[in-house]
């Protein structure tokens, strides 16, 4: 069963790293066992990261990929949340260019 995928808001409320499940499977509306198998396939769109046991993902890099980034640039959060009303029309972001991502060269 697939878990609910995160809203713009809870999104833009992570802290720097985070977990590959069910952070970065929800995120990009993927099942966990699907959120896994790309991951060990090195197919997922953004970096997953070996620590230990554990596999995380920086958030600038999930950020990226969903294409929010900031209307502003300078100190302060990178983007802010919209009204919460079941979609992310209100977001106060925009959507960011297509950005070609290199494959990982760690192995």
């Amino acid at each position: 069963m697939t878990a609910p995928a995160l809203t713009i808001a809870e999104i833009l409320d992570l802290p720097a790293v985070v977990p590959l499940w069910p952070t970065v499977g929800r995120a990009l509306a993927l099942s966990e066992s699907t959120t896994y198998q790309l991951a060990a396939e090195n197919r997922l769109p953004i970096e997953v990261i070996r620590l230990g046991r554990r596999r995380v993902c920086r958030l600038v890099d999930l950020h990226r990929f969903l294409g929010l980034v900031p209307k502003e640039t300078g100190a302060g959060p990178a983007c802010e949340a919209g009204s919460t009303t079941g979609n992310d029309e209100g977001a106060a972001c925009e959507a960011a260019p297509p950005v070609e991502q290199s494959s990982p060269t760690a192995k």
